[in-house]
Protein backbone atom coordinates (compact mmCIF):
# COMPACT_ATOMS: atom_id res chain seq x y z
CA UNK A 1 0.00 0.00 0.00
CA UNK A 2 1.10 3.41 -0.76
CA UNK A 3 -0.92 5.40 1.17
CA UNK A 4 0.58 6.83 4.20
CA UNK A 5 -1.14 9.13 6.58
CA UNK A 6 1.34 11.45 8.77
CA UNK A 7 -0.46 13.07 11.93
CA UNK A 8 1.08 16.35 12.73
CA UNK A 9 0.86 18.85 15.12
CA UNK A 10 -1.33 21.57 13.69
CA UNK A 11 -5.07 21.94 13.48
CA UNK A 12 -7.68 19.17 12.33
CA UNK A 13 -11.12 18.79 12.62
CA UNK A 14 -12.91 15.18 11.64
CA UNK A 15 -14.93 15.68 8.28
CA UNK A 16 -17.00 12.84 5.90
CA UNK A 17 -14.34 14.14 3.12
CA UNK A 18 -11.16 13.50 5.31
CA UNK A 19 -12.47 10.04 6.65
CA UNK A 20 -12.29 9.38 2.54
CA UNK A 21 -8.96 11.02 1.83
CA UNK A 22 -7.43 8.40 5.00
CA UNK A 23 -9.50 5.58 4.29
CA UNK A 24 -7.50 2.23 4.57
CA UNK A 25 -4.34 4.26 4.70
CA UNK A 26 -0.79 3.39 7.05
CA UNK A 27 -0.10 6.23 9.97
CA UNK A 28 2.77 7.10 11.15
CA UNK A 29 2.35 9.75 13.90
CA UNK A 30 4.73 12.58 14.88
CA UNK A 31 4.96 13.49 18.56
CA UNK A 32 1.74 15.25 19.73
CA UNK A 33 0.28 14.13 16.55
CA UNK A 34 -0.73 11.24 18.08
CA UNK A 35 -3.47 13.02 20.04
CA UNK A 36 -5.78 12.96 16.59
CA UNK A 37 -5.39 9.23 16.46
CA UNK A 38 -8.15 9.14 19.09
CA UNK A 39 -10.48 11.41 17.20
CA UNK A 40 -9.86 9.62 13.77
CA UNK A 41 -10.25 6.39 15.11
CA UNK A 42 -6.53 5.40 14.01
CA UNK A 43 -3.84 3.40 15.64
CA UNK A 44 -0.26 4.48 14.30
CA UNK A 45 2.27 1.84 13.22
CA UNK A 46 4.87 4.23 14.01
CA UNK A 47 5.05 6.77 16.29
CA UNK A 48 8.40 8.96 16.05
CA UNK A 49 10.03 12.14 17.20
CA UNK A 50 11.66 13.78 20.33
CA UNK A 51 8.40 13.35 22.48
CA UNK A 52 8.30 17.07 23.98
CA UNK A 53 4.47 17.32 23.32
CA UNK A 54 3.33 13.94 24.26
CA UNK A 55 -0.67 14.52 25.37
CA UNK A 56 -1.62 13.97 28.29
CA UNK A 57 -3.78 10.47 29.54
CA UNK A 58 -3.33 8.33 26.13
CA UNK A 59 -5.91 5.24 25.85
CA UNK A 60 -3.73 2.18 26.16
CA UNK A 61 -3.71 1.28 22.35
CA UNK A 62 -2.14 4.59 21.49
CA UNK A 63 0.55 4.60 24.59
CA UNK A 64 1.62 0.75 23.26
CA UNK A 65 2.30 2.45 19.46
CA UNK A 66 6.00 1.17 18.50
CA UNK A 67 8.20 4.42 19.21
CA UNK A 68 11.49 5.82 17.47
CA UNK A 69 12.79 8.10 19.31
CA UNK A 70 15.64 11.00 18.15
CA UNK A 71 17.28 13.73 20.75
CA UNK A 72 15.71 16.81 20.93
CA UNK A 73 18.47 18.95 19.25
CA UNK A 74 17.81 17.45 15.40
CA UNK A 75 18.15 18.95 12.25
CA UNK A 76 14.91 17.66 11.01
CA UNK A 77 11.49 18.29 12.37
CA UNK A 78 9.46 15.43 13.70
CA UNK A 79 7.19 16.07 11.30
CA UNK A 80 10.12 15.58 8.57
CA UNK A 81 11.38 12.73 10.56
CA UNK A 82 7.90 10.77 10.02
CA UNK A 83 7.06 11.44 6.59
CA UNK A 84 10.97 10.23 5.97
CA UNK A 85 9.95 7.04 7.73
CA UNK A 86 6.79 6.66 5.34
CA UNK A 87 9.17 6.94 2.65
CA UNK A 88 11.59 4.37 3.91
CA UNK A 89 8.72 1.88 3.93
CA UNK A 90 7.39 2.53 0.41
CA UNK A 91 4.78 5.88 0.33
CA UNK A 92 3.81 7.31 -2.99
CA UNK A 93 0.91 9.31 -1.63
CA UNK A 94 1.21 11.69 1.81
CA UNK A 95 -2.07 12.25 3.39
CA UNK A 96 -0.24 15.38 5.90
CA UNK A 97 -3.10 15.72 8.43
CA UNK A 98 -2.66 18.57 11.24
CA UNK A 99 0.12 20.64 8.69
CA UNK A 100 -1.80 23.97 8.89
CA UNK A 101 -2.21 26.14 12.38
CA UNK A 102 -0.80 24.91 15.90
CA UNK A 103 1.47 26.54 18.05
CA UNK A 104 4.28 26.71 15.82
CA UNK A 105 3.80 28.88 12.34
CA UNK A 106 7.53 27.84 11.29
CA UNK A 107 6.46 24.07 11.14
CA UNK A 108 3.15 25.04 9.10
CA UNK A 109 5.21 26.69 6.69
CA UNK A 110 8.00 23.99 6.64
CA UNK A 111 5.51 21.46 5.68
CA UNK A 112 4.12 23.99 2.68
CA UNK A 113 7.25 23.64 1.29
CA UNK A 114 8.05 20.45 1.97
CA UNK A 115 5.18 19.33 0.34
CA UNK A 116 6.08 21.16 -2.87
CA UNK A 117 9.32 19.59 -2.93
CA UNK A 118 8.06 16.12 -2.18
CA UNK A 119 5.89 16.69 -4.99
CA UNK A 120 8.51 17.63 -7.21
CA UNK A 121 10.66 14.20 -6.52
CA UNK A 122 7.37 12.06 -7.69
CA UNK A 123 5.09 12.04 -4.35
CA UNK A 124 1.56 12.77 -3.67
CA UNK A 125 0.84 15.35 -1.46
CA UNK A 126 -2.53 16.68 0.52
CA UNK A 127 -2.28 18.91 3.17
CA UNK A 128 -5.08 18.62 5.37
CA UNK A 129 -6.87 20.67 8.52
CA UNK A 130 -9.75 18.84 7.65
CA UNK A 131 -11.70 22.43 6.90
CA UNK A 132 -9.11 23.60 4.22
CA UNK A 133 -6.40 21.60 2.13
CA UNK A 134 -3.72 22.54 0.18
CA UNK A 135 -2.07 20.45 -3.26
CA UNK A 136 1.22 21.43 -4.93
CA UNK A 137 0.86 23.20 -8.35
CA UNK A 138 3.66 22.32 -10.62
CA UNK A 139 4.16 23.08 -14.16
CA UNK A 140 1.50 20.84 -16.20
CA UNK A 141 -2.13 20.74 -15.67
CA UNK A 142 -4.45 19.27 -12.91
CA UNK A 143 -8.04 19.45 -12.49
CA UNK A 144 -10.36 19.18 -8.89
CA UNK A 145 -13.44 18.20 -7.42
CA UNK A 146 -14.35 20.94 -5.33
CA UNK A 147 -18.08 22.27 -5.02
CA UNK A 148 -19.36 25.60 -6.07
CA UNK A 149 -18.47 28.28 -4.06
CA UNK A 150 -15.60 26.62 -2.38
CA UNK A 151 -12.58 29.52 -1.45
CA UNK A 152 -9.18 28.83 -2.56
CA UNK A 153 -6.02 30.76 -3.60
CA UNK A 154 -2.90 29.38 -5.47
CA UNK A 155 0.30 30.27 -3.56
CA UNK A 156 3.32 31.27 -5.56
CA UNK A 157 6.20 29.90 -3.91
CA UNK A 158 8.36 31.66 -6.93
CA UNK A 159 7.42 33.37 -9.87
CA UNK A 160 4.31 31.76 -12.15
CA UNK A 161 4.39 31.68 -15.89
CA UNK A 162 1.49 30.40 -17.92
CA UNK A 163 -0.60 30.65 -15.08
CA UNK A 164 -4.17 29.20 -16.67
CA UNK A 165 -6.88 29.30 -13.73
CA UNK A 166 -10.49 27.78 -15.53
CA UNK A 167 -13.76 26.95 -13.52
CA UNK A 168 -13.56 29.63 -11.35
CA UNK A 169 -15.69 33.18 -10.35
CA UNK A 170 -12.51 35.00 -11.42
CA UNK A 171 -10.42 33.06 -14.44
CA UNK A 172 -7.02 33.74 -15.52
CA UNK A 173 -5.37 32.78 -19.30
CA UNK A 174 -1.70 31.77 -19.11
CA UNK A 175 -1.16 35.22 -17.02
CA UNK A 176 2.42 35.99 -15.24
CA UNK A 177 2.50 36.23 -11.37
CA UNK A 178 5.34 37.99 -9.80
CA UNK A 179 6.43 36.24 -6.75
CA UNK A 180 4.35 37.41 -2.83
CA UNK A 181 1.42 39.07 -5.18
CA UNK A 182 -1.51 38.72 -4.30
CA UNK A 183 -3.46 38.28 -7.39
CA UNK A 184 -4.11 34.88 -7.36
CA UNK A 185 -5.60 34.95 -3.48
CA UNK A 186 -9.51 34.18 -2.28
CA UNK A 187 -10.87 32.82 -5.50
CA UNK A 188 -13.71 31.20 -5.78
CA UNK A 189 -14.81 27.58 -7.64
CA UNK A 190 -17.55 27.80 -10.55
CA UNK A 191 -17.48 24.97 -12.25
CA UNK A 192 -14.97 22.37 -12.43
CA UNK A 193 -11.88 23.84 -11.27
CA UNK A 194 -8.84 23.07 -13.57
CA UNK A 195 -5.36 24.72 -13.29
CA UNK A 196 -2.30 24.94 -15.57
CA UNK A 197 1.17 25.91 -15.45
CA UNK A 198 3.92 26.52 -17.39
CA UNK A 199 6.76 27.14 -14.90
CA UNK A 200 7.58 27.94 -11.70
CA UNK A 201 5.69 26.01 -8.21
CA UNK A 202 2.58 27.18 -6.06
CA UNK A 203 0.13 25.46 -3.65
CA UNK A 204 -3.63 25.34 -4.24
CA UNK A 205 -4.83 25.92 -0.92
CA UNK A 206 -8.86 25.62 -0.92
CA UNK A 207 -11.81 25.23 1.87
CA UNK A 208 -13.85 22.47 0.78
CA UNK A 209 -15.39 22.84 5.02
CA UNK A 210 -15.10 26.83 5.74
CA UNK A 211 -15.51 27.10 9.57
CA UNK A 212 -17.81 29.39 10.79
CA UNK A 213 -16.51 33.31 11.37
CA UNK A 214 -16.19 33.23 15.15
Amino acid sequence: MGTFTILLGGDLVRTPRLDRQIEGSRVIAADGGIGHARMLGLVPELWVGDFDSVPANLPEDLAAVPRKIFPAEKDMTDGELAIAEALARGATRLVLAGAFGGKRADHAFLHLALSVRLAEAGTTVLLTSGAQEGVPILPGKAGFDYADGTLFSVLGFSELAGLTVSGAKWPLDRVEVAFGSSLTISNEVKGRLEIALERGRALLLAHPYPLPES
